[in-house]
Order: C-alpha cells, then sequence, then structure tokens
C-alpha cells in the first residue's frame, strides 16, 4: 500500500504554515508508485496511554473506495476523490482546527483510523482533529472521538523526507507479524501524530501508534 501526502498551506497569523496529514488510501507496495524510496528506520516502543479525546470531522471510508480513487498521480483534480481527500481539505481549508474548543496542545493533529468493520481492508472511519480536555461547548458541524486507553507498539521515525519517510513506515508496519509487532492488532483505533516535528517536509519526524492487545 502507499500514502498520498496531502501538504496543504494555510495562512495564519500573516505566516504560511506548513500541516502535513496523510490521506490513508490503501494501496499495493507492489504498484511501484514510489520506486526510488529510501530504507526510512523507526524506532519502536511499547506504551500504554489513558483515554484520549479528540475533536475534528471524520469520513466513513473503506479500502475499495479509497483504492479506486481516479486522482491518484494529480491530487490537483477536484472530482474524483476518495472520501479522506476532501475531509483533510476541508479541515485545513475551513480551517476547522481553528474552532476547535479546549484544545490541549494548539497545532498537533491526529490522524485515527477507527471503528474497523475488520481490518484494513474493511470499512473504516478515519478521523482528523486534534485531542482536548473536555467535550464542553462543542461547535455546530464537529465530532468528537474518544479512544480508550489502551496498550500500543509506538513507532517513531528517523527524520526523513516526504514521502518516503511515511511510506516506509506503514509499509513495514502491514509487513509485520504479531511476533514482529509485538502483539496481535486490536483493529479498534491507531493514529498519527503530526507536531513541530512536520513542519519541514524534507525531514519529518513521525508518530505511529497502533493498538494491541495486552
Amino acid at each position: 500500500m502507499f500514502f498520498i501526502t496531502l501538504m496543504l498551506a494555510i495562512k495564519l497569523r500573516k505566516e504560511i504554515v506548513y500541516l502535513k496529514c496523510l490521506a490513508t488510501v490503501l494501496i499495493f507496495t507492489s504498484l511501484g508508485i514510489y520506486p526510488d524510496i529510501k530504507e526510512i528506520k523507526m524506532n519502536k516502543a511499547f506504551i500504554e496511554r489513558n483515554e484520549i479525546k479528540l475533536i475534528g470531522i471524520k469520513a466513513r471510508t473503506s479500502y475499495d473506495i479509497e483504492m479506486n480513487r481516479k486522482d491518484l498521480g494529480n491530487p490537483a483534480e477536484e472530482e474524483n476523490h476518495g472520501k479522506i481527500f476532501p475531509l483533510i481539505k476541508r479541515y485545513f481549508h475551513e480551517p476547522v482546527f481553528e474552532n476547535i474548543p479546549n484544545r490541549v496542545k494548539p497545532g498537533t493533529t491526529y490522524c485515527v483510523y477507527t471503528e474497523y468493520e475488520s481490518d484494513y481492508k474493511g470499512e473504516y472511519t478515519y478521523f482528523v482533529g486534534e485531542e482536548v480536555s473536555s467535550f464542553e461547548q462543542l461547535p455546530e458541524g464537529l465530532e468528537t472521538l474518544t479512544i480508550p486507553a489502551q496498550k500500543y507498539a509506538k513507532f517513531t521515525t528517523e527524520p526523513g523526507a516526504m514521502p518516503n519517510v511515511v511510506v516506509n513506515a506503514w509499509k513495514d508496519i502491514w509487513n509485520m507479524s504479531p511476533g514482529d509487532l509485538g502483539g496481535k492488532r486490536r483493529y479498534h483505533s491507531d493514529f498519527e501524530i503530526y507536531d513541530e516535528r512536520s513542519a519541514n517536509h524534507s525531514a519529518i519526524v513521525l508518530d505511529i501508534f497502533i493498538g494491541i492487545e495486552k
């Protein structure tokens, strides 16, 4: 599979802030879309995190919906996108994140894959938003998501250029056995975190949290 990286420029407080978020499109590595990608190393750790509250927006999608996108190779096209591309575009262009109340760390974006029908080939919900301290004063049109406390295999990439760092990280994770991963995947909620370390797209550092059974 590969992942289309969306780099959306937003003018905020008279500065151009580049925010990256993955549009997770479930694609085969054998397609060879990134044939020259170099190996990117990752550090793995096992952690348990408490419940996480998020506010943002979401879309229900699937392997087939994202795989059958007709804009692959031309993200500028406005028609025939999957569900994820327009969701992220809306999130940053409106911009939705400015309307999120009770933000714990403004500017840190969570991209969450949750409510799996089965595994990555089934339907799932894609949620993009920020962590909040409470759901009070929820604006109209925004959604809430609570990720329960769970154990994770946390992967942190070494600095690398987009899209290499992201493509290789997910390729490695999807190819891991439960033994390699450190446990059987729960397929409840997995997420990526984009913070200040992703500001430079030529040397991005990314955290990926994969929920595993205890």
